[in-house]
């Protein structure tokens, strides 16, 4: 086997607790979820927001957005799930695999919506404080997939190839043992690191508020789907033009992320004074009186 990057053992993609089996990849979502809401409540914090806001938030938005990524796999992947010889009930089994990032941003949204509602933040405020924190959080969790020996691409010479044993089910059997593979989940993390510098730096140069912020994250994360997609080699639904559905999902990702830059920035050109909500304003903190002097 030439040089390459190794995959780790399969031993570590998952591990027993009692009971209870602890997969590697859920520790790693896990972890890029933590990191996510510490980033985003000190930027939104920073910005006026009160303390506590991001966390009420995310209890809505992360449910929501497990459902939407579930949706939006089983949806791409019918023929998994329905059909002669299929049983629907594997649609609940999450625990299997089959989790997509861009149904994700489709719940999380809805559920980050209902938060915001319900917190008094304005949407538009938390979706740019939440931007670079959103590609460090795919960042980390995309190094599951190391561990469990997917979301790689086609064959390559390159030095930085990824090792996949021949027994991966998803190891092409016209190629001989030893190939090695794009590491399709590095070059994400890779992208998604970049991309949170570049927001960050867009951000100051521009003022990107009123939503822009989260825009920019669209076409970014957009950006590379669709050239990553357009590598991978597992099986994918494939649409019109005979591209995949999460290319035509990236696409679209880009087209609302540059439709919501042009109209947030037409409808908003003055700067963002509050966080919050209107009739959401935290009230300001009388001071105190001076005691009464007794003779």
């Amino acid at each position: 086997m030439r040089l390459g990057i190794p995959s780790p053992d399969l031993a570590w993609s998952a591990f027993s607790l009692g009971p209870l089996t602890i997969r590697t990849y859920a520790l790693c979502l896990l972890a890029g979820i933590a990191a996510a809401t510490w980033l985003t409540s000190r930027r939104l914090t920073a910005r006026g927001g009160h303390e506590g806001a991001v966390l009420d938030i995310v209890m809505w938005a992360v449910p929501f957005g497990v459902v939407g990524a579930r949706i939006y796999h089983v949806l791409t992947h019918y023929g998994d799930y329905f059909g002669a010889g299929q049983d629907p009930l594997r649609v609940l089994y999450v625990w299997e695999g089959g989790i997509a990032i861009l149904g994700s941003l489709l719940g999380g949204a809805v559920g980050a919506w209902i938060g915001c509602r319900r917190t008094g933040i304005r949407f538009w405020s938390f979706a740019d404080a939440l931007a670079p924190a959103m590609l460090l959080a795919q960042a980390i969790g995309r190094l599951g997939n190391w561990f469990n020996h997917e979301l790689f691409g086609r064959p390559t010479t390159l030095p930085w190839g990824l090792q996949i044993p021949a027994s991966n089910p998803a190891f092409p059997d016209d190629l001989p043992d030893g190939t090695l593979f794009h590491p399709l989940f590095l070059y994400e993390m890779l992208w998604n690191l970049l991309g949170v510098a570049v927001i960050l730096v867009l951000e100051r140069r521009f003022r990107l508020r009123w939503g822009t912020a989260f825009g920019a994250y669209l076409v970014w994360y957009g950006a590379a789907r669709v050239w990553l997609e357009l590598l991978r080699i597992d099986p994918t639904s494939v649409t019109p033009l005979g591209l995949p559905a999460n290319v035509w999902g990236a696409i679209a990702a880009i087209a609302v992320g540059a439709a919501i830059v042009v109209v947030q920035r037409q409808r908003h050109p003055e700067p963002e004074t509050s966080v919050h909500s209107p009739g959401h304003e935290p009230q300001p903190t009388a001071p105190d009186e001076a005691p009464a002097d007794h003779a």
